[in-house]
């Protein structure tokens, strides 16, 4: 049994996502931007090309982590690129792994069950970034490749390991709620 759930951000989760930024910053802010005022801007980008889901504990509505599904493309290539932040006391706890999850199935799940119908999944990671790698490999995530100085983060040009998934490769979860 799941001890978190998915769903998307919500305007009156405003205080609570900063506070669970600021409260990680020094945990996130090694690979990713700390921006704790920024769930307002990532509500209006929402749209066909980036999805947003917030993990949430389910015993104490603790929100666990972020994942964003940016750069969705359909057609004939139906791919994604997965971006995450896990936030403090949750990080550790085996929770982001089980929220990741779930977002991996409503990615991979046929657009009239509720999913995005996505046939590949892609994750780039900061090689000194061994939690995240380590997350991207319990996911079932391969390895591709080294893409240096790939993304612009912290004043620098950060090199980055690749991971893929393809649907054929995901065992599904089920219907999950939102």
């Amino acid at each position: 049994m799941s001890r978190v759930t998915i769903r998307p951000p919500r305007a009156c989760d405003v205080q609570q996502y900063a506070d669970a930024v600021r409260r990680s910053a020094a945990h996130i802010g090694q690979w990713n931007p700390v921006e704790p005022d920024g769930l307002p801007d990532l509500l209006q980008r929402q749209g066909p090309g980036l999805r947003t889901f917030l993990i949430i504990d389910k015993e104490d509505g603790g929100f666990v982590g972020k994942c964003n599904v940016s750069n969705i493309v359909m057609g004939r290539f139906c791919n994604a690129a997965l971006g995450y932040d896990s936030y403090l006391p949750y990080a550790g706890t085996g929770r982001m792994t089980e929220g990741m999850r779930l977002v991996v199935d409503r990615c991979f799940a046929d657009q009239s069950a509720g999913g995005l119908g996505l046939h590949r999944l892609e994750i780039s990671v900061q090689p000194e970034n061994e939690r995240s790698i380590a997350l991207a490999r319990r996911l079932g995530f391969r390895h591709e490749g080294f893409t240096p100085r790939m993304l612009f983060l912290d004043g620098a040009w950060r090199d980055h390991e690749r991971f893929a998934l393809t649907a054929e490769e995901w065992q599904p979860l089920g219907v999950q709620e939102e």
